[in-house]
């Protein structure tokens, strides 16, 4: 615990300098914070390297550090996008503060997840210092496009052949109760329902068979949550989440786009969903014919995922924790995250959440708290070595 306390002024002075630069996903630049971290691992002689996606854009740095000795390696993530500011007017201090108040980090990316790429970076730099006498390696994920759900970052690092395959990822998502062992998955579709164009006084308006089909979602027939003595306590959850249609008011469109998110379950995948969906358009058709069939097109698909308490790396995160006398709890969480795309895509195991209490989270006045973030870097910096086989 000394030496993170000892970490905690440096770690606080990088975040603050991380959520002084905007970095919202989709939106702003991603060059300028991430060279405010490729500025302090160069000057810390960490080796590092940009990662680009398919199309050249830059979508993060990855820090590695190899053992001294042959073994798995490790991987700490956390994104350096975040969300928008929403009402800027809204918040009580600008969301590029970066300022500390009354024991608070204050802006946006504060508590998801600045603080802990900061801290990350202060990680590498300890395992660094004693690479020799450690096995396998640890690798350090910066990655952006996380908050567009695009997942640049991190599918840039899994289709790196020159970055070792984890044999397991630790998410730096905030929250001081918990380890985050898994997530519902999620299957998302556009449907697109048509109807016949034309003046608004003389036809049937697209947006009311719309409007319809949401009924028919709302009401489907979903199942609730899990008896006690499942593993996967949470239940599946349908939201219609856009409509774009139509133009105006006198045109009647002749087609209207809605976004369904379904987040699913073991007992209700991804199958199910698609089931359930299409159903409920072919009800739509048959109740309220249209020009053509309402389709559906498939946009993301990933499956649950959930770790044993005892399985590794949740079993070290886990064991570190309670070493240091926090009581934390496995937790498997309602919204699905970079593990799911770790499990589904690479079967990599994966923790997606330990960190500082929050407030805000892609709300209004984000901020982190600082009093047990030396607690948290002590977590983590002790799973790492654990992970990594060091003898003490």
């Amino acid at each position: 615990m000394a030496l993170a306390t000892q970490r905690s002024t440096s770690v606080i002075e990088l975040a603050q300098e991380l959520v002084r630069r905007p970095s919202r996903g989709g939106i702003d630049d991603y060059s300028p914070v991430l060279t405010v971290l490729e500025d302090w691992l160069s000057v810390r002689a960490l080796p590092h390297r940009r990662l680009h996606d398919a199309g050249g854009q830059l979508v993060g740095l990855l820090v590695e550090i190899a053992g001294g000795r042959p073994g798995p390696w490790w991987t700490l993530d956390a994104c350096m996008d975040t969300a928008s500011f929403g009402d800027e007017d809204a918040w009580s201090f600008a969301p590029t503060s970066g300022d500390v108040r009354d024991g608070w980090l204050l802006g946006r990316g504060s508590a998801d997840s600045k603080l802990a790429a900061a801290a990350f970076c202060h990680i590498a730099a300890d395992v660094h210092a004693r690479a020799d006498t450690l096995s396998g390696g640890l690798a350090v994920l910066l990655d952006v496009d996380e908050h567009t759900g695009g997942f640049g970052g991190a599918r840039a690092y899994l289709a790196d052949p020159d970055a070792a395959r984890p044999a397991g990822v630790m998410i730096g998502y905030p929250g001081m109760d918990e380890v985050v062992v898994g997530g519902r998955g999620l299957w998302r579709a556009t449907i697109t329902v048509h109807a016949p164009s034309g003046h608004s006084g003389s036809n049937r308006s697209v947006v009311s068979r719309a409007a319809r089909l949401v009924q028919l979602l709302d009401t489907a027939d979903l199942p609730g949550p899990p008896q006690p003595g499942v593993d996967f306590l949470l239940a599946p959850k349908l939201s219609v989440t856009a409509i774009h249609g139509g133009q105006g008011f006198s045109v009647s469109a002749d087609r209207c786009d809605l976004n369904v998110d379904v987040r699913t379950t073991p007992a209700f995948d991804a199958g199910d969903a698609e089931t359930l969906v299409r159903k409920a358009a072919a009800e739509l058709d048959a109740e309220l014919p249209g020009p053509a069939p309402t389709r559906i097109e498939t946009i993301a698909c990933w499956p649950p995922f959930q770790l044993r308490p005892d399985e590794q790396p949740a079993a070290a995160l886990i064991g570190a924790a309670r070493s240091l006398g926090i009581p934390v709890r496995a937790k498997t969480a309602g919204p699905s995250n970079i593990g799911n795309l770790l499990a589904g895509e690479d079967g990599i195991p994966a923790t997606a959440g330990f960190g500082v209490p929050y407030e805000g989270l892609h709300g209004i006045d984000e901020r982190a708290r600082l009093a047990e973030l030396p607690q948290v870097y002590a977590v983590y910096h002790q799973a790492v070595l654990d992970l990594l086989g060091a003898s003490s």
